[in-house]
């Protein structure tokens, strides 16, 4: 199993100590550098920022938001940072929720995986190089179909380092998953646990058997972004990760319309997720992050001392379809690279 890091997307100001750490990782032999976004920072330039200080670590989004780029926009981007890191780049999409797609980006939400789909297809063509790109979709036409009548076919003036950039795809439902696995290189699960394992197997099982798949289980990457939070006391370690949990479950989307919800409905927490979402809905995030139960954060995130984080990543995570922990929190420097080496081992 490899193992990353994220500097995930900012809160009300760039984090701190994040170059430090990425030299950190680097050093100690971390595969990945991960960033992301929502409706504040961007991935790609704090990816470019840091990974330009490094030489080896791949550079990967988690996840880039599909309404907020055309495909041949972010395909442009790949290719350029992939140009000036090497081939280190790791293109990470996702289709995103309805509140923020609509809210933010101003753009419909409907048919995501079809709007999917045809993305990865555009991106594909674009580093190809083979012809000038044309496609008429539901989703996107190239040329734009309805405009002045002007519009050419084109070809990308840079030649790709890589005509192949590897795509993965951020996924949560069972249909999702399923199509990472059939059109994209790979997967980064949010919110996942080692106790749905069997249950998102299936899900990719489904992808892999479709006819024309582009990988098997064997070549295929699950690179997931786990919380980690080290601390002597478990409830205190939790309690740091709670507000997070209550704002995916409890605040990211709409009553009925909450993806996040849904992935830890599926393990078992419905009950809880009902009286999260409802506080949260009613504007008492705090009432809400106290109702997240202990045992909710520890299904999906590596909290406590060092001895139990690293016995949770032998007994619980390494057994699992991931191919890589994404670290989203830093052990301390005593720990360090015990517990990288946990994961690595």
């Amino acid at each position: 199993m490899k193992v990353g890091i994220s500097a995930g997307y900012w809160s009300g100001s760039p984090p701190q100590g994040i170059a430090e750490r990425v030299a950190e990782a680097e050093a100690l032999g971390v595969d990945s550098l991960w960033t992301a976004e929502t409706y504040g920072s961007d991935a790609l330039t704090p990816l470019a920022w840091w990974g330009s200080q490094t030489t080896r670590l791949q550079l990967g989004t988690s996840i880039c938001q599909m309404s907020a780029r055309t495909p041949t926009a972010l395909a442009m981007a790949a290719q350029t940072v992939d140009h000036l890191s090497g081939g280190r780049m790791i293109v990470g999409i996702g289709a995103s929720g309805p509140q923020v797609v609509e809210g933010w980006y101003g753009q419909p939400y409907p048919r995501p995986l079809e709007r999917t789909r045809e993305y990865v297809e555009i991106m594909r063509a674009v580093w190809a190089r083979e012809n000038p790109v044309t496609f008429q979709g539901r989703h996107y036409q190239l040329p734009f179909d309805g405009g002045s009548g002007l519009g050419k076919p084109l070809k990308s003036i840079v030649h790709p380092l890589r005509a192949d950039i590897p795509i993965y795809l951020g996924a949560e439902g069972p249909k999702n998953v399923a199509l990472a696995a059939e059109i994209a290189d790979g997967w980064t699960p949010l919110w996942f646990s080692p106790k749905s394992d069997e249950f998102y197997r299936a899900a990719l099982a489904e992808g892999f058997a479709r006819a024309g798949a582009r990988r098997t289980a064997d070549d295929f990457e699950i690179a997931n972004t786990c919380w980690l939070v080290e601390n002597d006391d478990v409830e205190k370690a939790a309690a740091k990760l709670k507000p997070v949990v209550a704002l995916y479950a409890g605040g990211m989307g709409a009553k009925g319309a909450n993806f996040h919800n849904d992935v830890f409905t599926r393990m078992g927490w419905g009950e809880a997720c009902a009286e999260i979402q409802r506080l949260y809905l009613e504007g008492r995030s705090d009432l809400a992050a106290q109702a997240v139960p202990t045992a909710m954060v520890e299904d999906v995130a590596l909290v406590g001392p060092a001895d139990k984080i690293c016995e949770d990543i032998v007994t619980r995570w390494k057994s699992t379809c991931l191919t890589t922990i994404v670290l989203a929190g830093w052990p301390r420097p005593d720990t360090r690279a015990r517990i990288v080496e946990a994961i690595r081992a």
